[in-house]
């Protein structure tokens, strides 16, 4: 069975079938998401051109322009997804972002694991409600944790919302229908993570910021290798476990949410539709 309704003054057509929703947005929608997308890595490359040595110091002006860069192509995704993402997600970002800063601030500052966990929020937004959110949780879970508690995560919020697009991107493919799926898609997440983090890491901050990854880049300057070939390493290595744990973790949540939550989100049933149609199949 087919369904098609249109929302009359935003040019919104969903075509919604068993288990799916493929929103159609008019033109200004993803050249606005386009657009901040743009801002956003503008943003990360005047970062690694100029190498601000104060950047994530204080709340000076280096880190302000930085924050302003992120924050200004959140706002230009945000006013483009919002014929693309339910209303219903909205209400769930802050428990998103403040479990990405909880258990980051915990977990990538604090212990000596050499891992991050910071973006376990974004990932199950994106699971959920698509790329569009997943990157906009990423992005302000980012600015407010940097506002409030720790400046340098500003630094790296072109690699949170690469992340929380990643794991929606992930979803669409179908990739939250069996554990193992979810694990080796967060592990190939990882390493363009890792590859974005890494230059910021090496050239404004000069390696590692957490107590466990800043011991590992230590310990790889030791035996030799240079800054940033340290911090790459590194960063791939920590970046690619940490990705295929929150995947797996995002994979645990989505089961474990009640239905009457994840009903909501068409994306998110897909994957518990072919779940449950799976062991239907081998119990019968």
């Amino acid at each position: 069975m087919t369904a098609r309704d249109s929302v009359s003054g935003q040019g919104l057509i969903t075509t919604m079938s068993p288990g799916e929703a493929r929103p159609t947005a008019p033109k200004w929608a993803y050249l606005l998401t386009a657009a901040g997308a743009a801002v956003i890595i503008a943003t990360y490359v005047a970062v690694l051109v100029t190498q601000p040595a104060t950047l994530g110091q204080d709340l000076g002006n280096t880190t302000l322009w930085v924050m302003v860069g992120y924050l200004a192509g959140a706002a230009l995704i945000a006013a483009g997804t919002l014929p693309l993402i339910p209303r219903s997600i909205f209400a769930l970002m802050p428990i998103a972002i403040a479990l990405n800063i909880t258990v980051g601030q915990i977990v990538g500052t604090l212990t000596p694991i050499p891992l991050y966990l910071d973006s376990l929020g974004s990932v199950i937004v994106g699971v959920l409600a698509g790329p569009a959110a997943g990157a906009l949780t990423g992005v302000l879970g980012n600015l407010i944790w940097g506002v409030t508690i720790n400046p340098t995560v500003i630094a790296f919020t072109a690699g949170a919302a690469f992340v929380g697009a990643a794991a929606g991107w992930a979803a669409r493919l179908g990739a939250f229908r069996a554990a193992w799926w979810a694990v080796l898609a967060g592990a190939i997440a990882g390493i363009p993570g890792g590859a974005l983090g890494a230059p910021v890491a090496a050239f404004v901050f000069g390696g590692g910021l957490g107590v466990g990854t800043g011991g590992i880049v230590a310990t790889l300057q030791a035996a030799g290798l240079e800054m940033l070939n340290a911090t790459t390493v590194q960063s791939l290595a920590s970046d690619t476990a940490d990705k295929a744990i929150i995947f797996l973790l995002a994979f645990l949540v989505l089961r474990t949410l009640p239905k009457r939550i994840v009903s909501r989100y068409p994306l998110a049933m897909r994957s518990l539709s072919a779940m449950r149609s799976k062991t239907h199949s081998v119990s019968s």
